[in-house]
């Protein structure tokens, strides 16, 4: 009697299609993939093979990956077998936007979701709201030459904008210019520093809306003080009789007052210090 397994076991060899070991030219000893308490589970290793399984590649099926019993020669990149999926993807459509076909760029085998494409490897790295926000809404276009300067994306923003009307302003539309990318409230324009105190000192948190003071939407060098401050203007000129050229004006008040305090004021005319 022979000794070796395939001495008894020719017929369960050949018979044997998931896989088929005669055109997969498996080898005929059967110990190198089989113990004695039976067929199945096999004790292939495949991880001695050019391609360890790892992932969701350890529950596929053979055939699968060796479609009709081929198991030489087979190839060892993603897209040999995994062409159908990279085609039918559509978000992002990977064909219309010629994306790589090395799967291993942006997936792992663990899942295609989330892929590990790096964004700021690119000339525009993803910060703030902008990590959260969907490849098409950026890329509806198409991934190849899509612009970076943030008025490309957010115009209806900029157009849509009402406190303060930015188009009516003349505003730039370098959103960067005020803007940060954590959210559109928390503004970097410095209003105390640049023009006149609001975020401090006495007309801290005394106003609501920039209409408040800037009565002409489309002209923010107009601005009244007088509005909200309802000085009676016979006790203004009273009080104000001995300050040369004084005029009951708004411009006038902030020439004098450029910091919102009443005292000390500056007198632009006299080119001095007052302090009354």
């Amino acid at each position: 009697l022979p000794r070796d397994c395939y001495g008894c076991h020719q017929s369960d060899y050949q018979a044997t299609i998931s896989p088929n070991h005669v055109s997969g030219d498996f080898p005929t000893d059967c110990s190198m993939c089989h113990s004695e308490a039976s067929w199945s589970p096999a004790t292939f290793d495949h991880n001695l093979t050019d391609f360890p399984l790892t992932g969701a590649h350890q529950t596929v099926g053979c055939e699968d990956c060796h479609d009709g019993g081929q198991f030489v020669a087979i190839p060892t990149d993603c897209f040999s077998c995994h062409e159908g999926d990279y085609n039918g993807v559509s978000d992002p459509n990977h064909v219309a936007n010629n994306f790589s076909q090395d799967c291993t760029e942006c997936h792992n085998t663990a899942a295609w979701s989330p892929a590990v494409f790096d964004h700021n490897n690119t000339a525009f790295p993803l910060t703030g709201a902008h990590v959260s926000v969907n490849c098409l809404d950026c890329h509806g276009g198409g991934y190849s030459g899509t612009p970076a300067e943030c008025f490309a994306c957010h115009q209806d923003d900029y157009n849509s904008t009402n406190d303060p009307n930015h188009q009516a302003a003349g505003f730039p539309t370098e959103c960067e210019s005020c803007h940060s990318t954590a959210n559109w409230e928390d503004t970097t324009w410095d209003h105390d520093g640049q023009y006149f105190p609001i975020y401090s000192g006495e007309h801290r948190n005394e106003w609501d809306t920039c209409a408040d003071c800037h009565v002409q939407a489309g002209n923010y060098n107009v601005f009244e003080c007088i509005f909200c401050h309802a000085h009676n203007e016979n006790e203004m000129n009273s009080e104000h009789d001995d300050v040369s050229n004084y005029v009951y004006l708004s411009s006038a008040c902030f020439d004098c007052h450029p910091d919102g305090r009443e005292r000390p004021m500056v007198n632009p005319f006299q080119k001095l210090d007052r302090v009354r």
